[in-house]
C-alpha cells in the first residue's frame, strides 16, 4: 500500500512514506528535533519524503498519524495536518495509539522473529507523571492488556513482566526501581506506525479526515503557579 505517516507526539518528529514498486514496498523516511519546531518542519518534511517517493497525496490509501496520548501541542499539530492533507487528497485518515507504536517498535528492535512479546509501553507525560499501557503480541497481532494510565513513576506496577519501553528512562529512571524489567528507549516512530498500519486498516480503523481526534487522556497542560512555588519550597 501507498502510506503516509507521522508522530508528533513526543520530544521527537518522526515521518515516514511507503509506496509499493515493483509488488514490494520501498520506504523514505525522515526523524529530527520535534517540540517547539514542529508546526514549522512537518509539512517541508512530509513535502520532501512525498517527492522523494514520486508520490501524490491522492496515490495514498490512508494518512497514519500518532493520535496520542502524548504531547497536547504535537497531538493537535499531528491531528490538524492529517485532517488538511486527507481533506485535501481525498484520502483516509488512520489514527495511530503512540504507545502501541511505542510497543512496535520496541518489539522490532528487540526481538523482530518472536511469536510472543510482552511490554509495558511509556511516554512521558511531563509534570512529573507518564502515560502507560500494557500490550501483548501474539501471532503477528497485537492486543492491549486494560487501558491506559496517567502515572507517577514510583507507583510503576512493580510486578510488570516482559519489557519496559519509552522514551521515560532519562528522566525517571531512578523512580522506576521497584520493577526489575528490562528497558529499552523506544519512541512511536511512523515506521512503526507502517507496520501497524495494514492491520489496523483491515480492521476497519480509518476514518474519514473529519473524524481525526487526538486521545488525551489528562484535561491539565501545566502546573500552575501555586503548584510550582510548593514544589520549590520543599516538603
Amino acid at each position: 500500500m501507498n502510506l503516509l505517516a507521522f508522530d508528533t507526539s513526543t520530544e521527537v518528529m518522526s515521518v515516514a512514506v511507503q509506496r509499493r514498486v515493483d509488488g514490494s514496498a520501498q520506504l523514505w523516511q525522515h526523524s529530527a528535533l520535534g517540540g517547539a519546531l514542529t508546526s514549522a518542519a512537518l509539512i517541508p518534511a512530509i513535502q520532501s519524503l512525498m517527492a522523494q517517493a514520486g508520490l501524490r497525496f491522492e496515490e495514498l490509501q490512508a494518512i497514519a498519524f500518532g493520535s496520542g496520548p502524548g504531547s497536547f501541542t504535537g497531538l493537535r499539530t499531528a491531528c490538524s495536518v492529517a485532517q488538511g492533507l486527507a481533506f485535501g487528497a481525498h484520502v483516509k485518515v488512520l489514527p495511530v495509539d503512540t504507545l502501541l507504536a511505542v510497543a512496535e517498535e520496541a518489539r522490532w528492535l528487540q526481538a523482530p522473529r518472536e511469536e510472543h512479546y510482552e511490554v509495558m509501553a511509556l511516554l512521558d507525560a511531563r509534570m512529573d507523571e507518564m502515560y502507560a499501557s500494557r500490550y501483548c503480541f501474539d501471532s503477528g497481532l497485537w492486543r492491549q492488556i486494560g487501558g491506559y494510565s496517567l502515572i507517577r513513576p514510583e507507583n510503576l506496577d512493580a510486578a510488570t513482566h516482559g519489557m519496559q519501553a519509552g522514551n521515560v528512562f532519562a528522566a525517571y529512571g531512578e523512580r522506576l526501581t521497584a520493577s526489575t524489567a528490562a528497558r529499552v528507549t523506544a519512541y512511536p516512530t511512523a515506521c512503526a506506525m507502517l507496520r501497524l498500519a495494514p492491520a489496523l486498516l483491515a480492521a476497519g480503523a480509518a476514518l474519514p479526515a473529519e473524524q481525526a481526534l487526538p486521545l488525551y487522556i489528562r484535561d491539565k497542560v501545566a502546573k500552575t503557579t501555586l503548584e510550582r512555588s510548593l514544589e520549590k519550597a520543599g516538603p
